[in-house]
Parts: structure tokens; C-alpha cells; sequence
């Protein structure tokens, strides 16, 4: 009787002894993400998608094997270093510094023990995100745009859609460090062909509305708007201020296009949001950082809106049709 119970105990102590750690790891907390954005949720519903594509893509599902801190600036970069900071003070296994690099050097002033992934639409050598884009150093990688090698294209679009003579105005916004690099690189461009050009700054939603004020007292033909949260969240806005003065605007996101917009040339937000949800995902299980070279688009997309061109009374040129990759009719 003795050993039975003895033998019935040893059995019990065994099965406990595989029971609790699997208890134990059933237990333990999902990694969690540290999301941060210069835009509002509304701004982003579009490329959400993408991201938790990409994270799926690394073996990750939001609410089931990892969870989101999210953190929205809402257009606002002045709140950005407090919202790092907070996710910083949460010990976030990694923070995805999304659309813009407001958002990217928030986070890399915020830590440099956390890895950083970005997604931004300028170099990302220039500000001091990372030093290499083949081996990125310390804590920080990501996706980017790099919206600058395009900006002569965008000119040149301009300059067939604006009468001969006129002037070609671009929008960029001074607080974003890659929109004001692309003002001086369109600077460069249109200098060394003698096109005239007026650069018009917008840091709020409200100065967008002087930036065309000032386009109104000029003879502009055309107006070039770069890369940027901004003016991407208030796109709505810019579509409709195009309309108003009925001039050829051309944008860098596909988006605007989409939303009404004249023309955009540009590479895809969305591939670009997959892939730092991949590289966020790939970081979580353990992969580092310096070990991920930043990813370049390879693609870069025309497209045309031939709607708003009509609504406006705008003659797209045939030879600028003809390099379209989407017609919007």
C-alpha cells in the first residue's frame, strides 16, 4: 500500500515536473513594439496593412504573439522626443519609427541600446541615421523612399505640363530634414536648365493655406509638392488648393494621385511599410540591426489622374502619358 502511494506520488511530482514549464512559458509576456508616427491613425490606415503583412511575414501576429505600443504625433514633431521617450521608458523590445525622419531621430536621440527601424522618404546618411547603408552601426536600420535621386524627374515633369516661361513653385516643409533638401536639390536642377523656381515653405496645416496665398501672387505654371507626413496627412487639403488655382501639381506619393491629385511619381509607401514590419519582426526574434542593410526601392511609379486633369481643363502632353504605369479615369 505504502509503495503504491509511493509510486502514485513519484507519478504526480513527474508530471508536474513537465507541466510547469510549459505553464511557465504560457505565461511569459509577448514582446512588445514600440510604434511611433509623425501622422494620426486616420493618416495611415492605408499602409497599416503592409506593415502587419510584414510582420506576419517574420512570424509575428499582432494580439497573438507580440503587441503594439502605438504613439501618433498627429503632424505635430515638436511631441515626437516625449512619445520616444515614453516608449524608451517601457522597455519596448524594438521601435518602428514610421513616416518621416522626425519620427527616425526622435527615436535614435531617445535610446541607443533599443533597436530602431525606420521608414523615411529621404537619405538617411545625411541626418546621422546611419553611418552605411550595407552595414548600418549601432542600434538603428530601416527602409527609405529616398525620394532625392527623383527630384530632376519631377521637375521635368513640371516643365511640360507649366506654360513655356513660367515659374515652377515647389512646397516643402523646413522642419522635415529631407523636404528641405529636396527645395535645394530642385534648386540645383532648375538653375542648371534656367527654369525659374519659387520655394514656399509649410510647417502647419494652416501655413499650407499661406504657401498658396503666396503662389497666387506669382506667375506660377506649376507647382512641385515633396515628400513629407505633413503634407501627405493633409493631402485631402492640398487636392483641393490645387483645384482652386487650377494648377499642375505633382506629388511624390501614389496616394495623392489616388486622393485627386494631378500627378505623383514616386516609390511605394506601402512595399516600404512591409518591409520594416519584416525587419521589426526579424529584430523581435533576435536578428540585429547592423546586420540588416537599409532597403532602397527599386521601382518608381507614374501615375496620372485624367479625371482631375479634365476638371481642370489641363492638356497632359502624350509623351508624358506614354510613361505612365497607372491612368486614373
Amino acid at each position: 500500500m505504502l509503495d503504491a502511494r509511493r509510486r502514485q506520488f513519484i507519478t504526480l511530482l513527474g508530471g508536474a515536473a513537465v507541466a510547469w514549464p510549459i505553464a511557465a512559458r504560457a505565461q511569459q509576456p509577448m514582446p512588445v513594439i514600440g510604434f511611433l508616427s509623425s501622422l494620426a491613425p486616420s493618416d495611415q490606415t492605408h499602409v497599416m496593412p503592409a506593415f502587419q503583412q510584414g510582420l506576419d511575414r517574420a512570424g509575428f501576429i499582432e494580439g497573438r504573439n507580440v503587441a503594439i505600443e502605438y504613439r501618433w504625433a498627429e503632424g505635430d514633431y515638436h511631441r515626437l522626443p516625449a512619445l520616444a521617450a515614453d516608449l524608451v521608458s517601457r522597455k519596448v523590445a524594438v521601435i518602428a519609427a514610421i513616416s518621416g525622419t522626425p519620427a527616425a531621430l526622435a527615436a535614435k536621440a531617445a535610446t541607443t541600446t533599443i533597436p530602431i527601424v525606420f521608414a523615411i522618404g529621404g537619405d538617411p546618411i545625411a541626418p546621422g541615421l546611419v553611418s552605411s547603408l550595407s552595414r548600418p552601426n549601432g542600434n538603428i536600420t530601416g527602409v527609405s523612399f529616398f525620394n532625392a535621386p527623383v527630384v530632376s524627374k519631377r521637375l521635368d515633369l513640371a516643365r511640360e505640363l507649366a506654360p513655356s516661361g513660367s515659374t515652377i513653385a515647389i512646397l516643402i516643409n523646413p522642419n522635415n530634414p529631407p523636404s528641405a533638401a529636396e527645395g535645394a536639390a530642385v534648386q540645383a536642377a532648375a538653375a542648371s536648365v534656367g527654369q525659374p523656381l519659387l520655394i514656399v515653405t509649410a510647417s502647419t496645416q494652416n501655413e499650407i493655406d499661406d504657401a498658396f496665398a503666396a503662389i497666387k501672387q506669382e506667375r506660377i505654371g506649376a507647382i512641385l509638392v515633396s515628400p513629407d507626413p505633413l503634407f501627405f496627412s493633409q493631402r485631402v487639403k492640398l487636392v483641393v488648393l490645387m483645384a482652386r488655382h487650377a494648377l499642375p501639381t505633382i506629388f511624390a506619393d501614389p496616394e495623392h494621385a489616388r486622393a485627386g491629385g494631378l500627378i505623383s511619381y514616386g516609390s511605394s509607401r506601402t512595399d516600404a511599410y512591409r518591409q520594416a514590419g519584416d525587419y521589426v519582426g526579424r529584430i523581435v526574434r533576435g536578428e540585429k540591426p547592423e546586420e540588416l542593410p537599409v532597403v532602397l526601392p527599386t521601382k518608381f511609379h507614374l501615375v496620372i489622374n485624367l479625371k482631375t486633369a479634365k476638371s481642370l481643363s489641363i492638356d497632359v502632353p502624350s509623351t508624358v502619358l506614354a510613361r505612365a504605369d497607372e491612368v486614373i479615369e
